[in-house]
C-alpha cells in the first residue's frame, strides 16, 4: 500500500509538471443581455473541482480581474469572471464607471439577476464540482457578491475585497446559505459607520457564519495596484492584499473540506 501511495505521489507531481493553463473569454445570456465572461482552468486534470467565480471592480472586467482568474486556476479552481455590465460596455474613466455602477447598485434585483447569471454560467462547466462553488469580488464587486448571497443563491461562500456593505434590504440577511468573509480596509474612507453596523447586525439578526476582517492602514481599492491614489481614499497596500489573499485561501480550505 505504501508503493501504491508514492507511486501516486510521483504520478500528481508529474501531472503538475505539465499543468496547461487554459483561459478563454466565454459570452452567455442574462435575458435578452450579451455578456462577455473570461474563464481560466488548469486541463492538466480532468476530474471536477470547486469553482470560483470572480466579480470585478467599478471599471468592468479588465485584466485584473482575469489575473485574479489566473491566479485561482494555478491554486487548482475553475475561475469564471462574471461580467455585470455587459459586452463592450468598458468604463473609460472614473465618471463613467460611476455612471455603470450607480445602475446597478440602485437596482439591486438587476444585479442581482446580472451575477446569478455569471454563478449559472460558472456551474455550467463540466470541470466545476457544484457543491463547491465560490464568489468574490472587489469594491463594486465586493458589494454583488454579498448580493448574490442575500439573493439565496446556492454556494459554499462568498468574499468580498473592500465592497460597499450597506444593506438596502437588512432582512435579506435570512435568505443568505452560505458562509460570509469580509475583507476590509480600517481606514476606508468610502464605508459609512452607520452602513458597517448595519450590515453586521444584518449578519446577527439573520444568524449568518459570517465573518469580518480590517486591515490596519488600509483604505480603499487595497487590493488593486492600480489604485496609485489619484482618486482619494483609494490607494493600493501591499500587505493588505497579501494578507487579505492568505485570508481568502484558508476560508476557501475551510468551507470547501
Amino acid at each position: 500500500m505504501k508503493q501504491l501511495l508514492n507511486l501516486l505521489l510521483v504520478a500528481a507531481y508529474a501531472i503538475s509538471a505539465e499543468a496547461k493553463l487554459v483561459t478563454k473569454t466565454l459570452e452567455y445570456k442574462q435575458g435578452d443581455a450579451t455578456l462577455e465572461g473570461y474563464l481560466a482552468y488548469d486541463d492538466s486534470f480532468s476530474v471536477p473541482r470547486p469553482g470560483v467565480l470572480v466579480v470585478h471592480q467599478w471599471m468592468g472586467l479588465t485584466d485584473y480581474e482575469e489575473n485574479r482568474a489566473v491566479m485561482l486556476a494555478n491554486l487548482g479552481y475553475v475561475a469564471f469572471c462574471a461580467d455585470i455590465y455587459g459586452k463592450g460596455i468598458r468604463p473609460q474613466n472614473y465618471k463613467e464607471a460611476g455612471t455603470e455602477a450607480t445602475k446597478y447598485k440602485t437596482d439591486r434585483a438587476l444585479l442581482r439577476l446580472r451575477v446569478n447569471a455569471g454563478l449559472d454560467e460558472l456551474k455550467r462547466n463540466p470541470l466545476v464540482d457544484t457543491k463547491h462553488v465560490a464568489a468574490i469580488g472587489y469594491c463594486f464587486g465586493g458589494t454583488t457578491v454579498i448580493e448574490l448571497a442575500r439573493s439565496g443563491a446556492e454556494l459554499n461562500g462568498v468574499v468580498s475585497f473592500h465592497g460597499g456593505l450597506d444593506s438596502p434590504m437588512p432582512t435579506d440577511g435570512k435568505n443568505i446559505k452560505c458562509k460570509v468573509l469580509v475583507c476590509h480596509g480600517a481606514d476606508d474612507p468610502f464605508e459609512k459607520p452607520e452602513d458597517l453596523a448595519a450590515f453586521e447586525k444584518e449578519m446577527r439578526d439573520a444568524g449568518v457564519d459570517w465573518r469580518l476582517i480590517k486591515y490596519g492602514g488600509a483604505v480603499h481599492s487595497f487590493t488593486q495596484p492600480m489604485a496609485d491614489g489619484s482618486l482619494p481614499g483609494a490607494k493600493y497596500n501591499e500587505r493588505a492584499d497579501k494578507r487579505s489573499w492568505a485570508d481568502m485561501k484558508s476560508f476557501f480550505a475551510e468551507i470547501f473540506q
